[in-house]
């Protein structure tokens, strides 16, 4: 072996351990955040099974309900992370656990289906941001090569937010008549308390780039800075967008609308498996904790292939095809509950379905920030997570009017399926394209 060789191994090393070190400082502050988020994101499902019928509502009602979150997330993402890029990371990203905390546990309040519906839509408001601004924080830190398992290791909040919190939100519905309130009240506002540990947590252990990392020294905060502006010295800046409302004009961009569709396409599955999972469970038969503790199975499946898939990308350096074949396996997950009749074979499908769906998340995202150039992936990166969000907002109101439609889960899932099948082949049809 050359000295020119072990030369370039060490450094090899010295990067890789580096970057864990990193990656071990920030990912898990995130990680619990993205967790407590999503469970007040997604917590609805489970309290549905006993709100639906206090508030009077059908299934359809809170499907849209439900969804409004991601109307107003959509709205409002863009300008969040162009505040995250000027105001700083670490006060942003408190900002919005903190938020989300309070909003969150205002549903404890909620007495009718409007007031349910505005409470979801504020949510929405106080959260926008949250994921593209971390997709984006990531980028400050780590270079491509290491990017899919980090953000993929972020990402996994999606999936084990459900892990975690579909047995404690089964307990808490038992809560029922304590203090007079409530099994869903005592959901709401138990729930949404951790987001303020976090918000704090942030505050205190992030820093907003490497040039402010203390726990750095000056030669890793110098080997960093200098990977990361390797990278973008080798990619074209492809123009400077200085407002907001110049950034905006990324909308016609067809590396946004692409990639939006395909965000849309596999974030429908993901959406509507996440927000009727509890209920599609507790038509099995069985108890408010049984359904937590069998819901959870999964989402555990889906966080173990989004950590090993993430890797796998990293290791190829491949982005298209582990897009691709991770949503194709989302479908036919899905589509195999269409036909399946027996509870448990469908939650073998089910879990193969949520593999898939989760897989998805780090190599997509991967290639997502690795299509814009430094000045432009603030509001890049979050026009099309906002905009492939509305996932988010069609796909629980879509399984709603199904259901009432046909009085079964199953149509709604092989539609969802659909919509899987459907944004891998954008994303195959792409292969090849800068």
């Amino acid at each position: 072996m050359s000295s020119q060789t072990k030369a370039i191994d060490a450094d090899e090393e010295y990067a890789r351990r580096l970057f864990a070190r990193i990656g071990m400082r920030c990912v898990p502050v995130l990680l619990a955040a993205f967790v407590i988020s999503y469970i007040d994101r997604v917590n609805v499902g489970f309290a549905a099974i006993t709100a639906s019928k206090d508030l009077n509502m059908s299934a359809s009602d809170f499907g849209f309900g439900a969804g409004l979150f991601f109307l107003s997330y959509m709205i409002f993402e863009a300008p969040s992370n162009y505040l995250l890029e000027r105001i700083g990371a670490r006060i942003w990203l408190a900002r919005i656990m903190v938020c989300c905390a309070i909003v969150a546990g205002a549903m404890f309040f909620v007495t009718t289906a409007t007031q349910f519906n505005i409470a979801r839509f504020s949510l929405g408001v106080v959260e926008a941001g949250l994921f593209p601004g971390v997709v984006l924080y990531l980028t400050y830190w780590f270079p491509k090569r290491f990017r899919a398992r980090y953000i993929s290791m972020f990402a996994l909040g999606i999936p084990l937010s459900s892990v975690i919190g579909s047995p404690i939100s089964g307990l808490l519905l038992g809560m029922d008549g304590i203090l007079g309130f409530k099994g869903w009240q005592w959901l709401y506002i138990l729930e949404a308390i951790p987001a303020l540990v976090i918000g704090v947590l942030i505050w205190v252990l992030l820093s907003d780039g490497p040039d402010k990392a203390k726990w750095l020294s000056a030669d890793e905060r110098a080997y960093v800075k200098d990977a990361l502006a390797r990278e973008r010295a080798a990619q074209p800046e492809q123009g400077g967008h200085t407002s907001l409302l110049q950034q905006l004009k990324l909308l016609g961009d067809p590396r946004v609308i692409v990639f939006a569709l395909v965000f849309f396409g596999t974030g429908v599955p993901s959406y509507g498996l996440g927000l009727w999972l509890p209920q599609i469970v507790k038509s099995f038969g069985v108890s408010n904790l049984e359904t937590g503790l069998i819901s959870a199975v999964p989402f555990i499946c889906g966080s173990i292939a989004m950590i090993v898939w993430g890797r796998h990308s990293d290791r190829s350096g491949e982005r298209v095809w582990h897009t691709v074949a991770a949503a194709w396996v989302a479908a036919a997950g899905l589509a195999a509950c269409f036909w399946v009749t027996s509870p448990w074979l469908a939650l073998v499908a089910l879990s193969v379905s949520a593999a898939g769906i989760y897989a998805v998340k780090g190599p997509f995202l991967s290639a997502v920030s690795e299509s814009f150039s430094s000045k432009q992936a603030a509001v890049g990166i979050a026009l099309v997570s906002s905009l492939g969000n509305l996932s988010g907002q069609f796909a629980p109101w879509m399984v709603g009017v199904i259901k009432d439609s046909t009085g079964e889960f199953q149509p709604g899932l092989l539609a969802l399926g659909l919509c899987s099948l459907a944004g891998g082949a954008v994303m195959f049809l792409r292969r090849g394209k800068s």
